[in-house]
């Protein structure tokens, strides 16, 4: 794994779909053009975001902010989008490159005051677009997935899977 150094706030569009491919893409780019290594001949770029009433939700700034947004979503259904990214290259040195989001509904648990402290307080709100982790404490905050379950985490295995070669 390679972090690409993409500035994410300097990439913006009004539709939440659009706008995690357009992450995607860039950042996918960003650590193709930075290969070094010929044995690498593919670089998957990701990005998330949660769409919420309206508006779209990435990393919270602080904890403040965390609890903001989860007191507004619990009890609520978002929308977490993640877009992928798929630059291949052949051994005949041809780059293709493929781009789409997998989008999955979350239903929030209505989580009281207290509950919210205590998650928020962890701190892992904090490091996740929408502010929860479905594969760490936020497992438990979250009530039902309407979709792909891995794309919640950040990556869609089913897509992923239909994009590579069979066997890879």
């Amino acid at each position: 794994m390679q972090v690409s150094g993409v500035d994410e706030d300097g990439i913006q569009h009004p539709q939440p779909a659009h706008l995690v491919c357009l992450l995607a893409e860039a950042k996918a780019a960003a650590v193709h053009a930075q290969l070094t290594d010929p044995t690498i001949h593919a670089v998957l770029g990701c990005d998330s975001v949660l769409a919420f009433e309206g508006e779209v939700f990435g990393k919270p700034a602080d904890a403040e902010e965390a609890k903001a947004r989860w007191q507004r979503m619990r009890g609520h259904w978002g929308d977490l989008h993640t877009g992928h990214c798929l630059i291949a290259m052949s051994q005949a040195s041809e780059i293709s490159s493929q781009c789409q989001c997998v989008t999955t509904r979350v239903l929030f648990a209505d989580l009281s005051d207290a509950e919210i402290d205590a998650y928020v307080g962890s701190g892992e709100p904090l490091q996740c677009a929408g502010g929860f982790a479905l594969e760490g404490r936020g497992g438990c905050v979250i009530e039902r997935l309407d979709g792909c379950y891995s794309n919640v985490i950040g990556l869609s295995l089913p897509l992923l899977r239909c994009w590579l070669p069979q066997g890879s």
